[in-house]
């Protein structure tokens, strides 16, 4: 049996201390299995040698049928005399060459490691996977130290073999892990202490998607696996009348490409003539609702757009580390078209000390870069100088966006040391509601799709040169565009 980063997505260690009465194990590996565990771990403690024996047999026949990998923790005559598919061994349990002389080739070994140093020696003795925690606080591993997300990751760039995680996973702190580079997870308790075991797996199959993806090149999309999709999560306020917020986003991330989904930060009474009401959502239930998202379908990339409580804006955050999030879109949406005020300052405090630091870019407008940047801007010069503050002090790439009299349709970059303009097409038309929820949330979707930023940018610059020129007018004040362009007319009379 081969053991592949794909087979060690959801790696099932069984402990019969879950079972419940008259319930035999191999019946909960089962539906574990059944369920979506991709790997097996047979694990007992102080059980006589001729019950072990039977017992891996067993299992071991069970895990054949199903084309899942099977080892023996720890117990190299059982794993040998039973014919499992290898063994996993504890850094302290015995030298990983040594294991590799007595199995064979043949066989899968893994090997526990908790440093960088271990992991490297591991690999060089002939492990073909390794296990690294504890990751979190467990009781199945009281005597390991804690190893931290930095370690996880160095140790996964370190080495060539698959690196899984173990040690107190479960499925609320498994997206923590993304973006470390482990290609999954091992799990105990998170299913077979679980009521329904085989739901528990299938759960945290879906979240263990997230795991395994390697970065993209410079310019190169990713391409989803068979049944899926890229995704994206727009974290912003609901705009009545469609041409803005969470409403803008999902259309645009939709005419993208992407799959979209939606926290929302507050209520809003508007239309194109103005902001008649503001009502936020509790901190709280935006931590719900990020909980949701996170922990069910994890987004590709995240557009953060109007958030006018420094409440929220540390909520978000919060979450934002928890789960580990990357390509994070940050429009600091501050003021609105209509020139109505839309967070408050406190609040932007908040976000330039929580926000901005975890953002991949941030796309303030000609005021909102005054405002982060602290200083006028006036000319394109300014516009460079204000990028380049603000990306120097936050650490993350920022799109100085034209308008405003200046340097219409120009918008222009900063990213790793340097600056680029993206020249854009003057297009004569008032309806510009929603413009920067729009490109954010196009950056965003493309971003999403494995773009670099610079692509990212170029497209979502197209897109909402489309969306312009395509003329849409509706309502009586600044209307929106039409983020539908591309699809078909919004003509009355059109069939």
């Amino acid at each position: 049996m081969n053991c592949s980063s794909e087979s060690l997505r959801l790696y099932a260690v069984t402990d019969r201390r879950w079972l419940k009465p008259r319930e035999r194990l191999a019946d909960a590996v089962a539906r574990a299995i059944d369920g979506g565990a991709t790997f097996v771990q047979l694990r007992e403690k102080g059980m006589a040698h001729g019950e072990f024996l039977a017992e891996a047999r067993e299992i071991g026949a069970l895990c054949k049928a199903r084309g899942i990998p099977f080892v023996i923790n720890d117990d190299i005559g059982v794993a040998i005399e039973s014919g499992a598919d290898g063994v996993h061994v504890g850094q302290h349990d015995m030298e990983a060459g040594a294991v590799r002389e007595k199995i064979g080739p043949g066989k899968i070994l893994g090997v526990s490691a908790q440093t960088v140093e271990q992991a490297i020696l591991a690999e060089r003795s002939g492990a073909d996977y390794l296990g690294v925690g504890a990751v979190f606080p467990t009781g199945s591993k009281d005597d390991a130290d804690a190893v931290s997300r930095e370690t996880l990751a160095a140790i996964c760039a370190a080495v060539k073999i698959p690196v899984i995680a173990i040690g107190g996973v479960s499925e609320t702190n498994l997206a923590t892990l993304y973006g470390t580079g482990i290609c999954g997870v091992a799990v105990i308790s998170a299913i077979f202490a679980q009521p329904d075991i085989a739901a528990a797996s299938s759960r945290l199959s879906r979240l263990c998607a997230g795991f395994g993806a390697t970065a993209p090149s410079a310019g190169a999309a990713r391409t989803p696996a068979r049944g899926a999709t890229f995704t994206a999560l727009s974290i912003a306020g609901s705009d009545s009348s469609g041409g803005a917020g969470i409403q803008a986003d999902i259309k645009t991330m939709t005419a993208n490409g992407v799959f979209a989904m939606s926290a929302i930060t507050a209520l809003t009474a508007q239309n194109t003539t103005g902001v008649t009401g503001i009502m936020d959502v509790t901190p709280e239930f935006l931590a719900l609702q990020l909980d949701a998202v996170f922990t069910d379908i994890p987004p590709d990339a995240v557009k953060i757009g109007m958030v006018s409580s420094a409440a929220l804006i540390r909520t978000i955050a919060a979450k934002l580390r928890q789960y580990g999030a990357a390509k994070i879109v940050l429009d600091p949406v501050m003021v609105a078209t209509s020139g109505a005020r839309l967070i408050s300052e406190d609040a932007i405090d908040v976000l330039k000390g929580e926000l901005l630091p975890l953002a991949t870019v941030a796309t303030p407008n000609i005021p909102e870069a005054e405002v982060l940047a602290g200083m006028p801007v006036k000319s394109e010069a300014d516009m460079e100088k204000a990028a380049r503050a603000i990306g120097e002090r936050y650490g993350c790439a920022v799109l100085c966006k034209g308008g405003h009299n200046l340097s219409d349709a120009n918008d222009l970059l900063f990213a790793d040391g340097e600056t680029r303009w993206f020249r854009g097409r003057r297009i004569d038309n008032p309806n510009t509601h929603g413009t920067g929820c729009t490109l954010s949330s196009a950056i965003a979707a493309n971003l999403a799709k494995g773009a670099s930023l610079p692509e990212a940018v170029g497209r979502a610059k197209e897109y909402i040169s489309g969306a312009l020129a395509a003329m849409l007018d509706l309502g009586k004040g600044r209307g929106p565009m039409n983020h539908a362009w591309a699809i078909g007319p919004f003509d009355r009379t059109a069939r």
